[in-house]
Parts: C-alpha cells; structure tokens; sequence
C-alpha cells in the first residue's frame, strides 16, 4: 500500500507538472512548419498582450456582407493541436453562407506570442468579440460561438462573459475536471478546469452538439452529458472518431448545423 501510494503521489505531480503543455501542445502544430504567411483574402487581427508580444488571430468576412447589409458572425475557436492555420476550411464554409468570421488564435501558437492558459485565452477573446461586435459589417446581436474539442471549453468560457445568440460544440468535453478523473488525478490539481458543463446549465439560449460515437479521445458519453444540461439543445450524434471528425458523415453535420443556424436566424 505504501508503494502504491508513494506511486500515485509520483503520478499525480508529474501531471501537474505537465498538465499545461499537455492540454496546449503548442509545440506540436507550431513544429509543422504551417505558420507561414497570412493568407491574402483574411485579414490579420493582432491583439498586443505585453511588451513586443502580440496575438493574431484571423478574421474573413462573410459574403455580401456590407455596413447596409449587415449579418451574422462567429467566434471559431480550434482544437489544442491545430492552428488557425488548419481550420480555414471552417472560415469559408461560414463566409460562403454570409456569416462572418473570426477564427481565434490561442497565445503560444502560430504566429502569437506569450504562454497559453484558459485565462489568458478567454481574456484575448473578450477583446476578439468586442472588435466583432464593433464591425459595421457584424449584426452583433447575432454573434456566436463554435469550438470543436478544447476549443469548446473555451468558446462555452466566451459565451458566459459576453452576450452570445448560440453555442456550437463539435467533440467537446463536459470539463478537463472530469477529463483528469479518468487519469485518477484530483480535481483540485487542474490549473485550467474549463467547466463547460457550468455553463451550459444556466445558458438561455440555443445550442447545438455533435459528438462521434467512436470518438477515442473525449469520450461520447461527454457529449451527450453536455446535451442533457441544455435544455432543447440540437444533439447530433456522428459515425466518427476524434480526429476524423465529422468523418463520413460531413454532408449530415454541415445540414444539421445549416438547419439549426437558420431556424435561430443565424445563416441567411
């Protein structure tokens, strides 16, 4: 028993030590070599977070959308292995269908500065929607949320501190709380918790999940935990797993979320 304990006592500080670049690996999409340069039709937003350190992230605009003619737009927040580099697919799916975009780039990755944490992220979005809701061309009472796997942490994390019209979630998990129980490490020892279960309990407006039924790394049962403190909330369950996502069933997400945007007035 002593040894077992003494092991656990191990296991748990080594988790600790490394929870962070464990939940941001930055280093491993920044090794890539995918950070190049900014793609001519986006436009860079930089966001300078201390002394020569700046954050960019992207913003495309939706199409035939205009200061007379304004629209819907979307904070799109990636997964903790992506850069906003890889997910530029999902800016023009979104601006082909007239929404606005700005895909949110974490601090560390890419071309930003500074150290990532679910602080210092929620604190740079913050910033990121008040520039959104800023723009003639933005209906800000039509602003939402997308974050597929920790990027649903963090946009959950958004919708809580600014006025969101929806919250879209694709692979994401109830909270990295929970995640870490499954390594049998304590809740109290993770630094960044990123409750979205807490904020889908008292949200009050729509929400849409979908979540792989083979998903190997967040496991399902997560997002139909998430759907369950949602009342009403659109769950769409896919053949997929985590990576994958939404795998062979792209044509059934893209019109399960099409469907959902319209009915609430957020795709034209």
């Amino acid at each position: 028993m002593l040894v077992l304990g003494c092991a656990y006592l191990v296991w748990c500080a080594m988790l600790f030590s490394f929870q962070t670049s464990m939940l941001f690996p930055r280093s491993l999409p920044n090794s890539l070599g995918w950070a190049m340069q900014t793609p001519a039709d986006v436009e860079a937003w930089k966001i300078t977070i201390g002394e020569g350190v700046t954050v960019e992230s992207w913003y495309v605009q939706g199409r035939g959308r205009t200061a007379e003619s304004p629209g819907p737009a979307v904070l799109y927040f990636h997964g903790n292995a992506e850069l906003i580099d890889h997910v530029q697919d999902v800016a023009r799916w979104y601006a082909d269908r007239g929404v606005s975009v700005v895909l949110v780039e974490y601090r560390g990755y890419g071309r930003s500065g500074g150290t990532p944490s679910q602080d210092r992220i929620v604190t740079d979005s913050e910033t990121l929607y008040d520039m959104l809701a800023q723009r003639p061309e933005v209906d800000k009472s039509r602003i939402f949320v997308h974050g597929r796997s920790l990027g649903g942490g963090l946009a959950a994390q958004v919708a809580q501190r600014r006025p969101t019209a929806a919250i879209v979630l694709n692979s994401a998990f109830t909270s990295v709380s929970a995640m870490a129980r499954g390594y049998l490490v304590p809740p109290f020892l993770v630094r960044n918790p990123l409750h979205t279960d807490d904020v889908l309990e008292h949200y009050q407006h729509p929400v849409f999940i979908a979540h792989g039924t083979r998903d190997n790394i967040i496991p399902f049962s997560h997002g139909q935990r998430l759907a369950s403190l949602a009342p009403g909330a659109v769950f769409v369950q896919l053949g997929c797993s985590h990576n994958d996502f939404p795998g062979d069933d792209t044509s059934k997400y893209e019109e399960a979320l099409a469907s959902f945007l319209r009915a609430h007035g957020l795709m034209d």
